[in-house]
């Protein structure tokens, strides 16, 4: 969703975020209003000391291919700390930068209507590639652009998306292009100043978890480094060196479209540049073109990337564990920008690596590795940014789709009853806050939020079927009772594409069609009492906390003890575990399954009643 300058008027000196959190309460540990602190602060020493334009928050996506959940964080960090610096009535804009006039590298692999054929496109801008095969979109670049617009507008992040291919094609980089070929044998020396420089391995770059050194930390760094490497256009890492002659610009050719290019000869006066182009045969041709008027080309990257700095004014940009080595863009960066462009390095911290589990089954993106629209399938758009919201950047996290999916949201929905009674610590308040509203406008959210594993074990037993959804639904008081099933959406409609896609088919539950006979005649007699009370107790306590209480009741009951005691000797919580057992095998043929009271509400009265034997 394209977005201007934020600006939300604050009466009472605090922010929104800042108040649900507890205001200066929150400390070290509300890592948003700490960079948002410092970005300030920063910007205002930079104008002089009193703020006359806003502050610029950047990031930077490369549409090279499906923008995964890791590349999503290249967002989600400089979204947070601009929709803080909004909350306090301070002049904001965040800019994404579409990195769509980058060299087509390689052909990704799972992508739906795309084959090898494409690799006669290697080398050419993404937005001169063609979109795969039944794509609605003009070229490469938009059609993996297209799905993370449509995440980021569901997600509440306002922006202003800048296509690189328009500002070079345009010529809105004419004066930085010819300052930076004016200025080459400079920029060439600062860059071999870290050319010859020992790199310290990447191990020994701020680790994102664990103990400085430790394996975990090694990994989760390395890690970071590849999968940053597939979805940013800062991971090209290309300063322009071909043997010679140092050029900070490399053409795109008329001849081929491509970027297999070399220069060999530019005049500062006339500002024409020669170079060789080398087409699919090897063949070569030798082109000119003057760079005062004629835009096929770019900045290397490590140059390129300077120079937006200082063209934009940004303030804030983070990046991932790569560049934050010695030798790598945003280190050189530093110096190019303020010795050749005139401006200064925003601050920027460092991002870890995002990990992902239980994705095969639901992902086509490359690799298996989800997008954030795929992610929006199965997660509300608060919950997916809890996620980057509840972790300081410089802290690596997994994104589960198995069954840790089900305790997120328990984690999600425990935090929230928190929130309402009062008791949440400062910080786990504002990430809540932050995730459930931005400074503009308020996100979705579900009316009456039954619990997630409850929706997928109903969904799992109904297969979805809407009646039945309905009546066992009913069943639920969440902020109310449920009456319809608009009253779980979208929640609802998560849980049945996780059910779909997600859930092993060996994992899925089936309840049976018929009694088992043969168990029924051997029950023992206190297991024929027991379910004798779970028969007669049905009608009675027909709703999840009923039955919730029913089930963990009739040991107690027959133990002599209140239905409401707490603490039970050893023996009593056996016989529980063994009931839920028995009823389980009664009723889906396994000693497992969903929650007992969510499968009793979605196998119905009479049913159950007949399976176990009444």
């Amino acid at each position: 969703m394209a977005g201007q300058v934020q600006s939300v008027p604050d009466h009472t000196g605090q922010t929104d975020a800042g108040a649900d959190a507890g205001g200066a309460d929150t400390g070290d540990s509300d890592w948003v209003s700490r960079l948002a602190d410092e970005v300030v602060q920063d910007a205002t020493r930079r104008q002089g000391g009193t703020l006359s334009r806003p502050i610029v928050c950047a990031s930077g996506l490369s549409p090279s291919g499906p923008i995964h959940l890791g590349n999503l964080r290249e967002v989600m960090v400089p979204h947070f700390v601009a929709d803080e610096i909004a909350r306090r009535g301070i002049a904001v804009e965040h800019i994404l930068s579409w990195d769509d006039y980058d060299r087509f590298r390689k052909v990704p692999g799972q992508i739906d209507g795309v084959d090898a054929s494409w690799s006669r496109h290697i080398g050419r801008p993404l937005t001169s590639v063609p979109a795969p095969l039944g794509s609605a979109y003009p070229n490469w670049a938009e059609h993996f652009k297209a799905p993370m617009k449509a995440a980021l507008d569901m997600m509440g992040i306002t922006y202003r998306g800048i296509s690189q291919t328009e500002q070079y094609t345009s010529g809105a980089y004419r004066e930085q292009v010819l300052h930076a070929m004016r200025e080459r044998a400079h920029i060439d020396g600062v860059l071999d100043s870290f050319r010859t420089k020992q790199i310290e391995p990447l191990s020994d770059s701020p680790q994102p978890v664990g103990s400085p050194g430790s394996a975990h930390a090694d990994a989760d760094s390395a890690r970071a480094a590849e999968l940053a490497a597939q979805g940013s256009g800062a991971a090209e890492e290309d300063d322009g060196s071909q043997g010679g002659a140092y050029y900070p610009f490399r053409p795109y050719s008329l001849a081929y479209g491509t970027d297999d290019t070399r220069v060999i000869a530019y005049d500062d006066d006339t500002t024409e540049l020669t170079y060789v182009a080398t087409g699919p045969q090897q063949q070569q041709v030798t082109e000119t073109m003057r760079l005062d008027e004629d835009f096929h080309g770019k900045l290397v990257w490590k140059v390129d990337w300077p120079m937006r700095w200082a063209y934009e004014g940004v303030n804030f940009e983070p990046s991932g564990v790569d560049h934050q080595s010695p030798g790598s863009s945003f280190v050189v960066g530093g110096r190019l920008v303020k010795e050749i462009f005139g401006g200064e390095q925003p601050i920027g911290p460092m991002y870890a690596f995002v990990g992902f589990a239980g994705m095969a089954k639901m992902s086509s993106s490359r690799g298996g590795v989800p997008t954030p629209a795929e992610a929006l399938a199965i997660l509300e758009p608060p919950v997916l940014r809890w996620l980057y919201a509840r972790r300081r950047p410089n802290q690596s996290f997994n994104v589960s789709f198995d069954a840790d999916l089900l305790r997120l949201y328990d984690e999600w929905d425990a935090l929230g009853r928190k929130i309402a009674q009062g008791t949440a610590q400062p910080a786990d308040r504002a990430a809540h806050a932050r995730s459930v509203r931005t400074a503009g406008r308020e996100l979705t959210a579900t009316p009456k939020p039954v619990p997630y594993r409850a929706l997928t074990s109903i969904v799992d037993i109904t297969g979805g079927h809407p009646e039945q959804t309905l009546r066992i639904l009913e069943g639920f008081d969440v902020n109310g009772r449920v009456s319809s099933l608009d009253d779980v959406r979208p929640r609802l409609d998560g849980a049945s594409t996780w059910v779909l896609t997600v859930l092993p088919p060996e994992d899925r539950t089936r309840v049976r069609t018929e009694p088992d006979a043969q168990l029924l005649a051997e029950l023992t007699s206190d297991q024929r009492e027991s379910l004798d009370l779970l028969a007669a107790g049905l009608e009675d306590n027909w709703s999840l906390d009923g039955l919730t209480n029913l089930t963990y009741g009739i040991p107690k009951v027959r133990a002599g003890f209140e239905i409401t005691q707490k603490k039970l000797p050893a023996e009593v919580k056996r016989a529980q575990r063994e009931l839920f057992a028995l009823i389980y095998e009664l009723l889906v043929g396994s000693r497992t399954g969903p929650r007992l009271p969510t499968l009793l509400l979605c196998v119905g009265i009479e049913r159950t009643r007949r399976l176990i034997g009444h």
